[in-house]
């Protein structure tokens, strides 16, 4: 991946002088997913995200690979069908960041669901999903999901559910895309934002005007197909192609909120019912437990969405309700994230019933956007997608859709079992202490050693090695162009370790700045974007 400037610089180059058979706008889950697929087929790929990659919808979601169990009341069995299938594969295909999930469903009285209706549920769930038998539901008593979670509001509890789900880092996800898409012939540039649309005599799209975000110069890229998979800034780009009409996006945002461990100390996740009919998740996860989501209609700026303290009072409300002995306050949060779930609008219908489904839309000029869907389900919606591409740019091509028995970047494993010993092993031949080693594995696979490698070559002796040694491949291999593209969606540590973000922010702006050459202007305002992202997952109005 093209991180410093000179081959940052030669990458854009490069890409003016040639025709793309596809350009994608957009490097979150969807794009990402788009160009793996596409180059797998021999398709020639451009991908650009006017940000990072995954500094949108795609960094801030549940963070689950999950069948959308809620989605049944809605009677959307295909959804739950496809994305619940879909969940074993994204699983296999990088099980060093898609780890499986047991989740507690507690029923309460006057609850969304019964006894009765969540046995059925939970049953009709395992079988649209394909649940493997060791994974099925298992319903328990008021004892027994009790002896699950003793923290539960037991006044209010009749029995419970076990299931299981994948939890995942998101943006991680999206990272080990782009590098696979890259590894497989694409190329791929964050911070390179579409200026504007060139057509032909006919009005169609035969190319963009593409900025360099780093050095503000200006490129023409030309393409056979333009693929707008911006999430929440659809619509944005079909306004620009003037293509605005018919179907529209409904921006709904989702709050999460996050809890040192020891505040809110669950045994393993719970799926459970709030009082205005909604359902939310509680995740323990490296130390913290995170809350979330909320769901309300958003039509403010869509490349900052916030916390406000009216959603932080209603998770808090939601979690001391099924937790009372808890007793917890915004005071407890260590950090929080808002994202912006891109929705089909649909009359009549609240943010909680609008649907989840992804739509295409093709305009005259041949712009081929995508919105919708569900992270679990990115796949399905990128096969879908370029095999619309191949139809129109070569109908007589054999290629399938490979991408289900697709190892991505860093995910060589086969089991559970083989990343154990794989972290024995690093953990020993590295000297390194074993926290490290199993933080770096889950982060980066068995992609790992090059880190390793680094760490011993350039930061033995250094105090702050690991961290430099980290942020070091990062940038090589990962084109991290600031402090936050490390701190959030490299490392997740504004999300998951802030304590440990506020230790390290010193040296990360400072390693960022030394290896990336920047001015001091730069340096200043690399911290100031920092200092208020911090302050944006920890202040709420």
């Amino acid at each position: 991946m093209p991180s410093n400037k000179k081959s940052r610089a030669n990458t854009f180059e490069t890409i003016a002088n040639q025709e793309f058979d596809l350009l994608i706008i957009g490097g979150g889950i969807t794009g990402c997913g788009i160009a793996l697929d596409a180059a797998l087929r021999g398709i020639k790929t451009l991908l650009i995200e006017k940000s990072d990659f995954a500094s949108g919808t795609s960094s801030r979601s549940t963070k689950l690979i999950h069948g959308g169990l809620r989605y049944l009341k809605q009677l959307e069995l295909k959804l739950v069908k496809d994305v619940g299938s879909e969940r074993a594969i994204v699983y296999n295909n990088a099980l060093h960041i898609v780890r499986p999930e047991k989740m507690l469903l507690p029923i309460i009285k006057n609850g969304s669901l019964g006894k009765n209706s969540s046995s059925l549920g939970l049953l009709v769930y395992d079988i649209l999903a394909g649940v493997k038998k060791k994974e099925r539901r298992k319903m328990l008593s008021k004892e027994e999901t009790l002896q699950h979670e003793k923290l539960l509001n037991a006044s209010k509890l009749t029995g419970g559910g076990l299931y299981y789900e994948y939890r995942t880092d998101d943006a991680r996800l999206v990272i080990e895309l782009a590098k696979s898409a890259i590894h497989e012939g694409a190329t791929c540039l964050n911070y390179a934002k579409a200026e504007s649309f060139v057509y032909n005599s006919d009005g169609v799209i035969t190319g963009t005007t593409i900025v360099d975000a780093i050095t503000g110069n200006t490129y023409n890229v030309s393409a056979k197909t333009v693929v707008n998979a911006c999430g929440p800034g659809v619509d944005l780009i079909r306004k620009a192609d003037q293509s605005l009409f018919g179907k529209r996006l409904q921006l709904t945002k989702g709050v999460h909120i996050v809890f040192p461990y020891e505040k809110l100390p669950l045994q393993q996740a719970v799926y459970f019912d709030v009082e205005d009919g909604r359902m939310i998740f509680a995740i323990p996860r490296d130390g913290i437990t995170y809350v979330g989501t909320t769901d309300t209609v958003y039509n403010q700026d869509i490349d900052n969405p916030l916390a406000s303290k009216e959603d932080v009072d209603y998770l808090i409300r939601a979690v001391n309700n099924l937790f009372p002995s808890l007793a917890l306050k915004e005071e407890d949060l260590v950090s929080s994230w808002a994202g912006l779930r891109p929705l089909i609008h649909e009359d009549g219908k609240s943010p909680s019933e609008l649907s989840r489904k992804d739509e295409i839309i093709i305009s005259k000029s041949g712009l081929i956007s995508i919105a919708g869907g569900k992270l679990t389900g990115y796949r399905l919606m990128a096969d879908k997608i370029v095999n619309l591409i191949q139809k129109q740019i070569n109908p007589a091509s054999p290629a399938k859709c490979s991408t289900a028995n697709y190892k991505l970047s860093g995910g060589n494993f086969s089991s559970e079992q083989e990343i154990a010993t794989y972290v024995e092993t690093l953990q020993n031949e590295s000297g390194l202490d074993l926290k490290t080693i199993k933080k770096w594995v889950f982060r980066y696979g068995s992609n790992t050693p090059e880190i390793i490698e680094g760490y011993k070559e350039c930061f033995k002796t250094d105090a702050n090695g690991p961290l430099k040694a980290e942020i070091s491949y990062c940038i090589r291999k990962e084109m991290v162009q600031s402090a936050t593209d490390f701190a959030i969606r490299r490392s997740g540590m504004l999300f998951f370790d802030m304590v440990e973000l506020q230790k390290a922010k010193e040296i990360i702006l400072s390693f960022i700045g030394e290896q990336l050459e920047w001015s001091s202007d730069k340096r200043a305002e690399e911290e100031r974007l920092l200092n208020e992202a911090i302050q944006n997952a920890t202040h709420f109005n």
